[in-house]
This record gives structure tokens, C-alpha cells and sequence, in this order.
């Protein structure tokens, strides 16, 4: 089980392009949950050193995080490239980092070389003690990885998420991406089962690639809705513009923390009267639609919904 499986938010994963000198100036005026720095599919090889370097001292530059991004994790390269190492070496020392995402990890040895770079190049970070270790998020990208993901959910106890990558994904399997994403249902079902079987707190789906106008923003509503109906928690931003509809669709609906509230208080009530059973709305209320409901008050804090207005509302909801 991996040592980071506290609460963490992450609806909304925003690449930016740590090659773009104007993206990178513009990256701390944005909002999302995770903003993750990329060195990877956005950087062309010659660029790879200038894009670090000047990563590097951007994220140097930075005195505190703005209250709009929750987390700011880089995108290294590959382990199997010349790359990776020398991306750890230059960024795992900076107290900005909180996470790496990890490209194309195939098999449990790729997190395993990335904790031993990190227990090396930050060990302040990374003692048995640390209570603020940098953080890893494996992106699954091939058939290999989905038949050993029970291994890879186990290699690292600074593992806190996983990724799935549908493009790689697709071009592994020779696949072709259709609008219904059938072709990927058993990749992300294995994906979302084995993270949460693992105690990992975040499985992040796909990218849309379409974000431009209201087909875009209907296609991304109908991929955010799929993947949270898969047990995804999460989705990968390639544009700012569709941070709001990830956060939005990723976090509990007003109508389900309404629900969540009126269990919560009429259990308390039924506890406090002895009752092991009871009833709402007609419903018979068990011990596992409690934790439920608890659970969906618990994001909707994180998500800085107004719950406490809910429960003044329902206060005096009794069980039946």
C-alpha cells in the first residue's frame, strides 16, 4: 500500500509546456488542481536541456504556490531515455516540486529507479520520517503495463496516482481511437480497479483532445461523466479552458452532497438514540450508504463546496 494515500485532490491534471517561455510565465496565473510541468511529448530532443534549465528557474522563482493551484508536479522524461536522470538531478531538489509524473512506465523497475534517484538527490525529502516526500504519478501507456499493474500499484511507497495514457495506449495495441473509447474499457477499468485496490488516492483518465467550442466542451462533458462513472477521480488538461469542466464534473454534485448531508445528520440523530436501523425517504440505511455519504461530504470540502449551508439547512432531519 502505498505510504501517500491521504487526501488528495486531483481533478484536474493541466500539462504546460515547459519549452514555452510564455507558458511558463502564464502557468501561475492559471487554476487547477495539478499543474504538471512537461519535459516530455511537448519537448522536441535538441530543446530537452534549454526546456530544463529554464524549468529550473522558473520553478526557483517561485516563493509560494498561488492558492489556485493546489500542486505543481513535472512531466520527466522516460527512465528508458538518456533524459530522465538528468531531469531528476536538476529539479528533485527544489521544495516547489510536490510530484513527477512519470512517462511510460512499463514494469515495477521504473518506479524503482526513479525512489532510489529521489532518496539520493533529496534524502531530506525522502527519510522514513518525511512527512513531505516528493510524490509519483505512473502514467500507463502499454499492454505491458496493464498486465502488471498489481506490481507496478506496489513498487514505490511514494506512489500516489496512475495516469492512462490513451494515445500510446492506442499505438501499442494498434488500436484506433473511436468518440465511444470502447477500445480502452478494459484499459481503464484495469487501471481504476488496481489503483483502488492498491489505496492509491488518484486514477486519472484520458486527455480529450477536443476543446474548442460547444462540440468540444459537450465531447469533454461526456468523457469527464464516463470516466468518473469508471471510478476515475481525475483527467488529464491539455488547455486551460477545460480545467473548469473537469473541476466541476469531477467534484460531487450539489444534488449527492444534499443527500450526503441529510444521511450524515440523521445518522447522528439515530446513533445518538441507539437506533442501529433506520430509514429515509422510505430507504433502509446501512452502515455502507453512511460511509458513502461521508466520503461524498469529505470531496466536497476539498472541493470548497458550501456544506456547512446544507447542514443548517437539514438540521432537523430526523431518521424515520
Amino acid at each position: 500500500m502505498a505510504a501517500n494515500s491521504g487526501a488528495i485532490l486531483r481533478r484536474a491534471l493541466l500539462y504546460v509546456p515547459a519549452s514555452s517561455p510564455r507558458m511558463l510565465t502564464k502557468s501561475l496565473t492559471l487554476t487547477s488542481d495539478n499543474l504538471t510541468y512537461d519535459l516530455e511529448d511537448s519537448v522536441t530532443p535538441t530543446a530537452k536541456p534549454q526546456a530544463r534549465t529554464a524549468l529550473r528557474e522558473h520553478l526557483t522563482s517561485i516563493s509560494s504556490r498561488p492558492s489556485t493551484i493546489r500542486e505543481l508536479a513535472v512531466r520527466i522524461n522516460a527512465v528508458s531515455t538518456p533524459f530522465a536522470l538528468d531531469d531528476l538531478t536538476s529539479l528533485a531538489r527544489l521544495p516547489q516540486v510536490d510530484a513527477v509524473v512519470i512517462p511510460k512506465v512499463n514494469s515495477p523497475s521504473d518506479l524503482t529507479f526513479v525512489t532510489d534517484a529521489l532518496r539520493h538527490l533529496a534524502p531530506e525529502r525522502h527519510s522514513p520520517s518525511s512527512t513531505n516526500p516528493i510524490k509519483l504519478i505512473a502514467l500507463i501507456e502499454s499492454a505491458r503495463a496493464i498486465m502488471d499493474l498489481s506490481s507496478i500499484c506496489a513498487a514505490s511507497p511514494y506512489l500516489s496516482g496512475l495516469i492512462f495514457a490513451a494515445e500510446d495506449f492506442a499505438l501499442d495495441m494498434s488500436l484506433t481511437r473511436t468518440p465511444s473509447l470502447s477500445e480502452f474499457l478494459y484499459a481503464r477499468s484495469a487501471i481504476a480497479t488496481a489503483a483502488r485496490a492498491a489505496a492509491l488516492p488518484s486514477t486519472i483518465d484520458l486527455v480529450c483532445t477536443s476543446y474548442k467550442g460547444e462540440e468540444g466542451l459537450a465531447r469533454l462533458e461526456e468523457e469527464c461523466r464516463g470516466g468518473k462513472a469508471m471510478g476515475f477521480n481525475g483527467k488529464q488538461c491539455i488547455h486551460p479552458s477545460q480545467v473548469e469542466t473537469v473541476h466541476r464534473l469531477f467534484a460531487p454534485s450539489e444534488k449527492a452532497v444534499e443527500w450526503a448531508v441529510r444521511i450524515t445528520i440523521a445518522d447522528e440523530k439515530a446513533a445518538l438514540a441507539g437506533r442501529g436501523a433506520w430509514t429515509l425517504d422510505g430507504a433502509m440505511i446501512d452502515a455502507p450508504v453512511v460511509g458513502k455519504a461521508k466520503a461524498i461530504i469529505a470531496k466536497a470540502e476539498s472541493c470548497e463546496m458550501d456544506v456547512k449551508s446544507l447542514r443548517n439547512k437539514w438540521k432537523d432531519q430526523e431518521p424515520e
